[in-house]
């Protein structure tokens, strides 16, 4: 059988804006040789761009191989449609041959076209290694790089960034862990030295921003570090690009956002998403209630959780001692899930905890975003330490942020690891 033709001009039967671009995904025809003027389906070829030269119809331009479907991938637009060269339009397609004259239509769909994402070179510490693989898994337009971490001798780092001259041209991000005062510096030598490769943009990825507790003064003379922690990122080196994003989750108070100078454009995320999505997969889904150890935990979380019963406790000095009191709501024969940004010692989750349980809370559960833990503070919530779910929390539930909290809680009850991969790798597409 002679090699199938198109006509020039293939009438679509909806109305789709002149000057719309189209992209040929693939083409079949059985019809006849069409006129002579038509493009020639050649095997092993692809047909190069379409445009929508009026409504209801296109011209093809280019070659494909023929005994494929027809199609069609659009910039815009969500539906399918149909085309024949022999259908009436708006605009008539050219007389077809009197042997083409019984020829079947050529069906054609007019498809979404997917935005392209940009690819990202991913580099990251040693501490972020294990996450940094997990988002690239999550997007194949995410590539890794790496850094050479060595110290000198007197203990001060010793750096090289590989393959420097390849990351021209290309969109960068490091994803860093503040874990510690030792390893800040080697990271910001790394993120300061990164933006000057002459790459097309850079974001830093610092899931936990370590010092957000401490940015305010209560007294003259109070060091507010969070603020001078802004202001260090706040002088990363303007990229070729433009500023530098900052993607930071759960960032203690949302006022901090404002110390950040004007090089550098902070992108405030939120763990929460993933708590949600895991609640749903509980069996008692349907009775679950959340409860927040203070005000400030309330005001900080309470608008993405506004279809859950809402739970308040509070903190009341008596004499020498704070005690968690209720202030709101009712936990009796709720699963209730204790929502905070962060823990560190643990204890104001552990006497919530306790106050919901006297309240005849059923179960009892936990999400902070940022597992800090110091000095092994997790081990109070273990279950296999004196303590199970009939006495403390059902789940205990943390993110990645905190990569060496991370390595140490694993396969441990009630903790489990939600992952922020895939949030970080559509915020790195942003």
């Amino acid at each position: 059988m002679a090699p199938a033709l198109l006509p020039s001009r293939i009438p679509i039967i909806s109305n789709p804006q002149p000057g719309r671009e189209l992209r040929l995904l693939s083409c079949k025809t059985l019809a006849p040789p069409p006129p002579s003027r038509a493009p020639r389906l050649l095997p092993g070829r692809r047909w190069r761009e379409v445009r929508v030269r009026s409504p209801g119809c296109c011209r093809v331009r280019g070659e494909l191989a023929s005994g494929l479907d027809l199609s069609f991938e659009a910039e815009s637009g969500t539906r399918h449609l149909q085309a024949s060269h022999a259908a009436a339009g708006p605009v008539a397609a050219p007389a077809p041959s009197s042997a083409a004259a019984a020829a079947p239509s050529v069906a054609v769909s007019l498809l979404p076209k997917k935005r392209s994402k940009k690819t990202v070179c991913l580099f990251f510490c040693e501490e972020t290694r294990a996450l940094a693989e997990r988002v690239a898994a999550e997007s194949d337009a995410i590539e890794l790089r790496s850094v050479n971490w060595r110290t000198f001798e007197d203990g001060f780092p010793n750096l090289f960034i590989a393959n420097a001259q390849g990351i021209r041209g290309q969109h960068v991000a490091f994803l860093a862990s503040f874990s510690s005062p030792r390893v800040i510096f080697e990271q910001l030598s790394v993120i300061y030295a990164l933006p000057r490769l002459f790459i097309a943009s850079f974001t830093v990825v610092l899931p936990f921003f370590p010092t957000g507790t401490s940015e305010r003064m209560e007294e003259e003379g109070d060091v507010a570090t969070a603020f001078t922690l802004a202001r260090i990122l706040s002088n990363i080196p303007i990229s070729r690009g433009g500023p530098a994003s900052l993607v930071i989750y759960d960032i203690h108070a949302l006022q901090e956002r404002f110390y950040f100078g004007d090089n550098v454009l902070p992108c405030f995320e939120s763990g929460v998403p993933l708590l949600k999505n895991r609640l749903q997969q509980l069996p008692d889904s349907d009775n679950i209630s959340i409860a927040f150890p203070d005000d400030g935990a309330w005001k900080r979380f309470h608008n993405q959780l506004q279809h859950f019963p809402t739970i308040i406790c509070t903190k009341v000095r008596e004499g020498d001692q704070r005690i968690v009191r209720l202030k709101e709501g009712d936990p009796s024969g709720c699963h209730v899930v204790i929502v905070d940004d962060l823990v560190q010692s643990g204890g104001t989750l552990i006497e919530c905890q306790k106050v919901l349980a006297a309240h005849g809370a059923k179960k009892v559960s936990a999400y902070v975003t940022h597992g800090i833990f110091p000095n092994r503070s997790w081990e109070r919530f273990q279950h296999d330490n004196g303590v199970g779910p009939e006495n403390g929390l059902s789940f205990f539930w943390i993110t990645d942020s905190c990569p060496l909290t991370v390595k140490e809680v694993k396969n441990r009850r009630p903790f489990e690891v939600l992952s922020l991969s895939g949030s970080i790798a559509a915020a790195l597409q942003i």
